[in-house]
């Protein structure tokens, strides 16, 4: 059993960052008496994991813009007794440090949800120093395909056509193809060692569960919702949900795709 002073702090593991999280902490090169960076640290989930695995003669810097997320990181890593990590509140189209500075960076699907990844990307050139790895994880286009087939099909079902294509315009903001990734981490200076494509699911007794769910509450549904028009959001939602637990009573579940890419670089 934890002790009572740990259990509000040990969810080392948060549901959707693990995945990723965990193929970046097998892609990363363990090394000593680095600085390391981690670009949008969220809840500390593999920044702390990092910061012990790299150990006391690393530094571990995380970087996120949320004042919350600052206040767990730093609640977690003092529970942890982590004396070896920081974070500290940017934006990587600016990062805070100065030229040549890490080892090591890293972003568990943080550069998805950056203003300009091309200028994040430049600012991770710069504060590489040489010989850095930087490791990077992000979900793809194809993210909850099987959910979005739904609310397509809905939206076309009741003519809102102009809905179609903003939800189209919020996946291609979000969500970039290997191939467009691949080609800005290489202009912005840094070589592509290897691109790990993977995925998992996200699995579901019915489209119920899955609406009411807190990461799809808390994640997505504010962002579907402002695709709709005004005052749709709740009856189109409720058909969708109508849809997706039919689908679940015939194939017995929902599951979700969720694929991402592992990229390891290098600054030579």
């Amino acid at each position: 059993m934890l002790p009572q002073t740990l259990t509000t702090t040990y969810d080392d593991l948060p549901l959707w960052s693990a995945p990723f999280g965990l193929t970046l902490l097998d892609t990363v090169r363990m090394k000593s008496h680095i600085n390391v960076l981690d670009i949008g640290s969220g809840s500390g989930f593999p920044m702390l994991e990092l910061a012990e695995r790299m150990g006391k003669t690393c530094m571990l810097y995380g970087l996120d813009p949320a004042e919350d997320a600052i206040a767990m990181i730093t609640a977690k890593k003092t529970a942890k007794g982590i004396e070896y990590a920081k974070i500290v509140k940017g934006v990587a189209e600016e990062i805070p440090f100065p030229d040549d500075y890490f080892g090591l960076i890293v972003s568990n699907n943080g550069l998805n949800n950056v203003r300009d990844q091309a200028a994040s990307l430049a600012e991770c050139f710069r504060v590489a120093d040489t010989g850095a790895q930087m490791v990077l994880t992000m979900n793809l286009p194809h993210t909850m395909i099987e959910f979005y087939e739904v609310f397509e099909e809905t939206l076309l079902s009741r003519g809102l056509i102009e809905a179609i294509a903003a939800m189209h315009e919020h996946i291609a903001a979000k969500r970039k193809p290997v191939e467009y990734l691949k080609e800005l981490i290489l202009a912005s200076g840094f070589a592509i060692s290897t691109i790990n494509v993977d995925g998992f699911k996200l699995r579901y007794s019915d489209g119920s569960a899955f609406l009411n769910h807190f990461l799809i509450r808390t994640a997505f549904r504010e962002s579907w919702n402002a695709i709709l028009p005004a005052n749709q959001a709740e009856p189109i939602f409720l058909i969708i949900e109508q849809k997706l637990n039919h689908i679940a009573s015939e194939k017995g579940e929902l599951a979700f795709s969720v694929p991402f890419v592992c990229f390891d670089c290098k600054k030579e």
